[in-house]
């Protein structure tokens, strides 16, 4: 693992979040990807359930922008800082994202503040997750 595999990932990812193409999410995903909410007490684990909740969470946030990017030393850890607002309410945030040595998410974890955001964000993205149904 390199820390050049881990920016070409992250140089991708926000190739796909500004562009709104969401085909290349299932590539940058590993198979056994972890995903932890801010807002579920479990972890979401698979690849089929982290590519729903993600699709889903970039179309519920609105004005979502990156601000800052830091790197671990061993390349493998990212953290983005972003701002986003959701039904009227801003939010501010990071994305905690390890890589494994092919550049694919392995774990993706999400902090985000304030209290009213991040209800916000519970209240759209819970409807939407009740609909999904793993097969």
């Amino acid at each position: 693992m390199t820390l050049a595999t881990t920016k070409q990932s992250l140089k991708n990812w926000h190739q796909m979040i500004q562009t709104g193409d969401l085909s290349i999410l299932s590539h940058l995903l590993a198979d056994d990807v972890v995903f932890r909410s801010p807002i579920a007490y479990k972890p979401y684990e698979g690849k089929q359930v982290v590519f729903f909740i993600l699709t889903n969470v970039i179309q519920v946030f609105q004005d979502f922008t990156y601000h800052r990017e830091f790197y671990s030393e061993d390349g493998e850890n990212a953290v983005l800082e972003f701002s986003a607002n959701v039904s009227g309410k801003s939010l501010k945030g990071i994305d905690m994202i390890r890589f494994n040595e092919h550049g694919q998410i392995i774990d993706f974890e999400v902090m985000i503040r304030s209290m009213s955001g991040l209800a916000a964000l519970a209240e759209q993205m819970g409807a939407r997750i009740a609909q999904y149904q793993p097969q």
